[in-house]
């Protein structure tokens, strides 16, 4: 019995799993106190954040490389097992694989990063995390109306970064542009509208012309874009029950509700101010009048 527990205590192969062993506990160990020690006094939290993953997968690369030297003698009698070992494992994992790949592109091809507003998979809402095979998102809008959390956390596999569009809302600009109409009743002073709807524009989303002016410009040193007009701007068209007018402006992307609510309050507020020189308009229905119908009525009598 002790012949035979020397003899797996002493076998090369057992020493070089125990290395492997001890070797990774330490490996983690020290991740885990600079983890502790250092990085949690990172304030800002991005910045926390990004180190906190680094970390993480050095202590994964670290791993894989002590195997690889404790194993690096017996590797080439094992190149064509591990072969068709590997072929049959990335059958049965590709999707993993994908997800895997997705993870490298989206870290150095920067797809998006935590914090960024994205729709992907069909799933719209906040980056929370990106996972080596799935992104975690803060889902917004479906049950509840504009750009607000629901509270349902979503996990998307990264593979479908290479299936379908990513739209990434706050990238290399982070605004969009929206728009409301206004119907206004034929007769009303149309030009006196167009300066109040402007002015009122102008005081609750004009402040972001300018940046969303900056941030454009720069994406035109890095796309091919042509350039474009983000003052505030003012059209009209008449149908048939109204004169429409649609506002269109530069919004944060995630203000866009709160910047209509404080649109249209104002917008409420400078037209009742103008006395009746500029009414909304609503729906209206004519009904026509039947025309008048006379019924003569004869009977025959007998004589």
């Amino acid at each position: 019995m002790e012949e035979q527990l020397k003899k797996i205590l002493f076998d090369p192969t057992m020493g070089k799993l125990i290395t492997i062993f001890i070797g990774t506990i330490i490996i983690w160990i020290i991740i885990k106190v600079i983890q502790r020690n250092f990085i949690t006094k990172v304030e800002n939290v991005n910045n926390r954040y990004r180190t906190k993953k680094f970390s993480t997968i050095s202590g994964y690369l670290l791993t894989i490389i002590l195997i690889t030297i404790v194993f690096s003698n017996k590797l080439g009698g094992l190149t064509i097992a591990l072969g068709v070992a590997g072929a049959g494992i990335a059958f049965a994992l590709q999707e993993v694989i994908a997800s895997f790949a997705g993870w490298l592109a989206i870290i150095f091809g920067g797809f998006y990063k935590t914090g960024d507003r994205v729709q992907l998979g069909g799933i719209k809402g906040d980056v929370m995390d990106i996972g080596v095979l799935r992104t975690t998102i803060m889902e917004i809008g479906q049950w509840v109306d504009g750009d607000l959390y629901n509270g349902r956390i979503v996990l998307v596999a990264n593979s479908f970064v290479f299936k379908e569009p990513v739209f990434n809302y706050s990238g290399d600009f982070p605004f969009l542009w929206d728009e409301i109409k206004i119907p206004i009743q034929y007769g009303s002073n149309y030009k006196k509208t167009k300066v109040v709807l402007l002015k009122a524009t102008q005081k609750i989303a004009g402040d972001l012309s300018l940046k969303s002016q900056e941030r454009w410009n720069s994406m035109q040193h890095k796309f091919l874009l042509e350039n474009a007009q983000t003052e505030p701007m003012i059209s009209l068209v008449a149908n048939d029950n109204w004169v429409e007018f649609t506002i269109r402006y530069v919004v944060d992307y995630k203000k866009r509700r709160i910047t209509k609510t404080e649109l249209f309050s104002q917008i409420i507020k400078d037209i009742e101010q103008t006395n009746g020189e500029i009414k909304f308009a609503s729906a209206t229905f004519q009904l026509v009048e039947t025309p008048n119908i006379h019924i003569k009525m004869s009977s025959d009598t007998d004589h």
